[in-house]
């Protein structure tokens, strides 16, 4: 953990019901970087973003810019500055691509920032083709158009972080470039992220630092130019990414 970390979490566990899933989880991300957390189907992944988001009950410790979320709802948790884009993504398919957008502001106009609606003009210019088709109902866009809508819905708010879950799932390799690379620009524009991903090799070329969950615990963690060449990082998870790139 370092003086600069925006997130810290320890001993994190969660679950449903009776079946805990993560079972004491511990990690840290500073400002301006892009963490990832790999791992298998059914290791905890999702289930780590819906218990720092207090959308699942968890427990543990969760500091995020320096303020214990021990009794902070999911509402207050957005206000403090902390978006999640869904694995579903959750739009409102019956409403056009702007208002889907304009609905993300609603952080920045209830906190009052000054010209809040000028992040549309951020929003397109990182997605141009939400900007094509901004009068279109949100239900009629292609799958990687709804995964940039999403995003780009998120960003509306300003957050201090950004909390991505498996972005590149059912989408085309070339959509998932698309997606990464904007990825990568994000976090050179200093956009803190935390990205929950099953394309390893993907995840760790664009992340600063990355972990490696089985079984709702850590097993390896370290920069992501390390696990990228480390063996049993190689063995389970980009081998595998190889044979069916």
């Amino acid at each position: 953990m370092t003086r600069n970390a925006l997130l810290t979490v320890k001993g994190l566990q969660a679950g449903y019901g009776r079946a805990e899933v993560l079972t004491g989880l511990n990690f840290h991300l500073d400002r301006g970087q892009v963490v990832t957390i790999i791992g298998p189907n059914g290791a905890g992944k999702s289930t780590t973003l819906n218990a720092l988001m207090a959308v699942l009950p968890s427990r543990g410790q969760v500091v995020f810019d320096g303020v214990d979320l021990s009794d902070v709802t999911l509402e207050e948790r957005v206000m403090l500055g902390m978006a999640l884009v869904p694995e579903k993504r959750e739009l409102f398919g019956t409403m056009p691509v702007e208002d889907n957008l304009v609905l993300g502001g609603f952080r920045t106009m209830k906190l009052r920032v000054p010209h809040w609606r000028s992040e549309l003009e951020r929003v397109y210019e990182l997605f141009p083709r939400l900007q094509e088709r901004r009068s279109q109902l949100a239900g009629t866009l292609s799958g990687g158009e709804r995964q940039m809508l999403a995003v780009g819905r998120a960003l509306m708010s300003r957050p201090k972080l950004l909390m991505l879950d498996e972005p590149s799932l059912g989408l085309a390799p070339l959509i998932v470039r698309e997606i990464f690379r904007i990825i990568e620009r994000l976090r050179d524009q200093g956009v803190s992220i935390l990205l929950i991903e099953q394309n390893a090799r993907a995840a760790l070329e664009v992340a600063n630092h990355g972990y490696v969950l089985e079984t709702g615990a850590i097993a390896l963690e370290g920069a992501a130019t390390e696990l990228a060449v480390d063996p049993r990082v190689i063995e389970t998870y980009l081998g595998a990414a190889r044979k069916t790139a």
